[in-house]
């Protein structure tokens, strides 16, 4: 994740035997960047060790949307495929403030 000021925030999973308590990497960093002052995000990469390129899961996209707005996303793997999205495009009629 990048703020407007060009600072890198990363995040990794962390699993809970739970499970519901897990917390994805989307969020982990978008959480670290906002705990250490970021204002802005300008762009999110979310890259995964999987055949297909892994988009943010729900609870992520929501996270995203409220803090990011419509953010540049890009998906990426280890071989180095990639795709750029807004977070629109992955996430239509998003859920925010303006339905409260």
């Amino acid at each position: 994740m990048e703020d407007e000021d060009g600072r890198i925030f990363t995040g990794c999973n962390v699993e809970s035997a739970s499970y519901g308590l897990t917390l994805c990497a989307e969020r982990v960093a978008m959480f670290k960047a906002i705990s250490e002052g970021a204002k802005r995000i300008r762009r999110i990469a979310v890259v995964a060790d999987t055949d297909a390129l892994t988009p943010p899961c729900g609870a992520c996209r929501q996270i995203l949307w409220e803090f990011c707005g419509d953010v540049e996303l890009v998906l990426s793997d280890l071989t180095g495929a990639q795709e750029t999205f807004t977070l629109s495009q992955i996430f239509p009629r998003p859920f925010d403030a303006s339905f409260l």
